[in-house]
């Protein structure tokens, strides 16, 4: 039986040798992004209308649906990363999530009742909870140390270029089908052909497992993450306390005078600005150091909702979605590619954690928005920009990519 190596075996240097200086399977993992992404978000973009237009249910029932969605994509993290870490495995288990999302779409294909949407919506987002950790380590394997945070950077352009991508096919399907139930039926047809296409691409994608650590229990598993990584979730978690839904930049944006169409077309700005900055920032965090990076991430967030508070005019709100659509692009690659850094050994687990603590903390973030909403909205963007500001101390303060040699020698020796 061959053994596996303790360690992740380095990229070759040969099989970066492109002009983006990336291995190709990073941008195979892109492209599998990039299917899934244009598959779901031609669903998303039209699944509030459709469940209260077409299937007939209420907004407070949309909310549950939506709610209950929110807490599965970030209830599986943990587990799904620690069983990645446990038995060494990578493609395995982001193959069984991106199948598992696949499925979810067939049920689309077959009932479009409030029931069905709802168990669809769900169970797309456990797919998408699972996958998560276990192609994050995948990934920062693949790419060697000096490039990190450019190939995370390039891997999220691709990603969110497919949530650009899904909403205009849905927005072309829609008006040359008409927005009747057998034009959403035919849409939902369309949607899971890429979805297929993400899972058959993935399957040609050359594994890199990690170093297994089979016989350690759950328990045990979050005793050996380092130290590092421990104090970081303490700013992660102030931060998430300030990241609210973009909702509500999308009602300051309709206070403003922005109509519904206009509104979609900031949505679009705040992608388009995320695929172009994410590989940027990439190159840079590799330069500059990752925890400048994800600083600045949280420094300009503090500064958009700082400018939320006083806007008045429509340049000045599109300037908040670029400025957002900056932020989004560090918040979303560059904290994963520095967790990678922080925690070489167990990066399933620890992006796993990471992702269930910040997503938990993600729902009363957008409640305490919502009633600060009805008192006066500059309240909500005020206390966004306050956390902002106390997560940037507390990072300071905690220095979570400092470790000595002898914390290090100490973990690898036991």
């Amino acid at each position: 039986m061959i053994r596996r190596p303790d360690r992740e075996v380095p990229t070759p240097v040969a099989a970066t040798n492109n002009r983006l200086n990336l291995h190709p399977d990073v941008l195979k993992l892109g492209l599998v992004s990039f299917l899934t992404d244009l598959s779901s978000e031609m669903i998303f973009s039209v699944f509030a209308i459709f469940v209260t237009t077409v299937a007939g249910a209420s907004t407070a029932l949309l909310g549950l649906i939506e709610g209950l969605a929110d807490f599965s994509a970030s209830s599986l993290n943990y587990v799904a990363g620690w069983l990645s870490d446990r038995s060494g495995e990578r493609k395995v288990f982001t193959l069984a999530g991106y199948a598992f999302s696949t499925l979810a779409k067939t049920i689309l294909l077959v009932s479009t009742s409030i029931a069905g949407l709802g168990t669809f919506r769900v169970v797309e987002r456990l797919g998408k909870g699972f996958r998560g950790p276990p192609r994050d380590a995948w990934l920062s394997s693949i790419a060697d140390a000096q490039t990190r945070g450019f190939s995370f950077g390039v891997h999220k352009a691709l990603d969110k270029a497919g949530a650009v991508m899904g909403p205009l096919v849905a927005y072309a399907l829609l008006s040359w089908l008409g927005e009747s139930a057998e034009g959403y039926r035919t849409l939902f047809w369309v949607a899971f052909v890429p979805a297929v296409l993400s899972v058959v691409v993935l399957t040609f994608v050359k594994d890199r497992p990690g170093a297994r650590h089979e016989r350690e229990r759950i328990g045990r598993n979050w005793h050996a993450l380092s130290p590092g990584f421990k104090r970081s979730l303490v700013p992660a978690g102030v931060f998430a306390l300030a990241y609210y839904s973009l909702g509500f930049l999308l009602l300051k944006a309709h206070e403003v005078g922005f109509g519904v169409k206009n509104i979609v077309l900031l949505y679009a700005l705040f992608n388009l600005t995320c695929v172009i900055a994410a590989p940027l920032v990439g190159w840079l965090g590799d330069r500059v150091g990752r925890s400048r990076i994800v600083v600045l991430g949280y420094a300009l967030y503090g500064a958009l909702n700082l400018g939320a508070v006083f806007v008045s005019s429509r340049w000045e709100v599109i300037t908040l979605f670029a400025v957002y659509g900056l932020f989004f692009a560090i918040d979303e690659s560059q904290s994963k590619a520095f967790i990678a850094d922080i925690e070489p050994e167990r990066r399933a687990t620890a992006i796993g954690i990471y992702n269930f603590v910040t997503g938990a903390l993600y729902l009363p973030a957008s409640l305490a928005a919502g009633a600060l909403w009805l008192v006066a909205p500059r309240f909500a963007f005020a206390l966004a920009a306050a956390l902002s500001l106390v997560a940037i101390v507390v990072f300071g303060v905690l220095r979570p990519a400092t470790q000595t040699r002898s914390t290090i020698a100490s973990r690898r020796a036991r």
